[in-house]
């Protein structure tokens, strides 16, 4: 296991701004978006986004009255656009069994809340957690590319996402805004310095060492 999180939160501390990883307070833009971003890039999400806020300011009952095809078409931009279209309706179909009511969810047991969200055909691991942290306020680690990219470099052999997730000793004093910030610090941290090995040796952590237990 993994034991100094919070060592790497307090490193990472140091030089990263406290800037906000997601530019708005819109849960329902959060959702869409974390389901938008899957296999493309922002600025085709943004794109996807602006159609959907146009038509339905991300509200879901009004996406919900969408026809498919309409749907396909707003979200065309960010690809996979039948597959995403697909989600989206399923998650928020699921939405409106709570009355999409975001607190009432989120008051609901981490990990039946976790196993409730992958039973969503769409969503997985990733979205899961990153759903679960930015739309719910839990705290959990997001074991995307760029953390396995980073944890690689620092010396532990990561082969995929539940690999690394199953390895974190996530400290119970990082809470769901810590956990916000360490995603999107990771993010930031990996577009810069983690591109190349060149560029990893520019970075300010490439002395930092991660704490294994057995």
């Amino acid at each position: 296991m993994i034991t100094n999180i919070e060592e790497l939160y307090t490193a990472f501390e140091k030089f990263m701004d406290q800037r906000r990883w997601w530019d708005t307070d819109n849960k329902w833009e959060i959702l869409l978006g974390a389901i938008l971003v899957q296999n493309t890039n922002w600025r085709n999400v943004d794109y996807a986004l602006f159609n959907l806020k146009a038509a339905t300011d991300f509200l879901p009952t009004k996406i919900l009255q969408l026809s498919e095809d309409q749907l396909q078409e707003m979200v065309r931009p960010s690809g996979f656009y039948k597959a995403k279209s697909a989600t989206i309706l399923r998650l928020l179909r699921w939405f409106s069994a709570f009355d999409f009511d975001l607190k009432k969810i989120a008051a609901m047991d981490f990990e039946e809340l976790r196993k409730e969200l992958l039973a969503i055909k769409g969503i997985g691991e990733e979205t899961a957690d990153v759903l679960l942290v930015y739309v719910f306020g839990k705290s959990t680690f997001v074991a995307d590319k760029y953390a396995q990219r980073l944890f690689s470099k620092m010396g532990f052999e990561v082969s995929g996402y539940k690999q690394l997730k199953s390895k974190i000793d996530w400290p119970t004093e990082m809470n769901s805004i810590k956990a916000q910030n360490l995603h999107g610090w990771i993010v930031a941290y990996g577009q810069v310095y983690l591109k190349n090995d060149s560029q990893w040796q520019q970075g300010p952590l490439k002395r930092f060492k991660l704490k294994l237990n057995s």
